[in-house]
This record gives structure tokens, C-alpha cells and sequence, in this order.
């Protein structure tokens, strides 16, 4: 079965950074698309970047310019760097994959409903 395991988050003040791990077991992250996600109470899951196995990214434009991900294969982890965060961050952020041979990007790699597995999510919370 495979699992997706997040860590990283916690609080931060307006303009610091936090950098988000995902580790993975029985997955292969170099031929799958991954992304993250982030959710706040009430609303549904918002695409704020992916990477395929290409390593083409996709961001949402508000993670533009701040946000980069990236992942380790050999690690089999992704991770996403988060700098400037601002309060509107503040949200449960989520790792999600997809099937083998992946090859995704633009508006479709960051729609929730492509991706198969998911993390329980990690917390960031940031304080203005």
C-alpha cells in the first residue's frame, strides 16, 4: 500500500520560510507526477504546485516567484520550498501522486481529482 507521509509545517511569522518534506513508501517518485495541495476549513483543495516526471513544474499564480518544488528520487521525496509566506498561506497542506508515466502540467496537473494517493497533510500556519 502506498504511503505518503508529510512533515515540515508549523508556524511561522509574515515573510519567513518553511520548507515541506513528502516521503513516500512502496512509490516510485521518477516516473510519477506529484503536487501539493493546501486546504483551509470549508473550502476545497487548491493545486499550489506539481512537478511531473520530467520535472516540468506548475505553480498556482499566487505561489509564483515564492514557492519552488522539487524532488529527491533517489530520496524517492518531494518537497516544497515556501518562502515569503504570508498569512493567506495559512492552510493544511497536502503531498499527492499519481500512477506511473506521468507526464502533466498546466492547469489540469494541479486539479485534485488526477491524483490517486494523498498524505494525512501538515499544518502551516502563519502569523501576520
Amino acid at each position: 500500500q502506498v504511503q505518503l507521509v508529510e512533515s515540515g509545517g508549523g508556524s511561522v511569522q509574515a515573510g519567513g520560510s518553511l520548507r515541506l518534506s513528502c516521503a513516500a513508501s512502496r512509490y516510485t517518485y521518477s516516473t510519477a507526477c506529484m503536487a501539493w495541495f493546501r486546504q483551509t476549513p470549508g473550502k476545497g483543495r487548491e493545486g499550489v504546485a506539481s512537478i511531473d516526471s520530467n520535472g516540468r513544474t506548475t505553480y498556482t499564480d499566487s505561489a509564483k516567484g515564492r514557492f519552488t518544488i522539487s524532488k529527491d528520487n533517489a530520496k524517492n521525496t518531494l518537497y516544497l520550498q515556501m518562502n515569503s509566506l504570508k498569512p493567506e498561506d495559512t492552510a493544511m497542506y497536502y503531498c499527492a501522486g499519481t500512477g506511473n508515466y506521468c507526464y502533466m502540467a498546466g492547469t489540469r496537473a494541479l486539479e485534485s481529482h488526477e491524483y490517486y494517493y494523498w498524505g494525512q497533510g501538515t499544518q502551516v500556519t502563519v502569523s501576520s
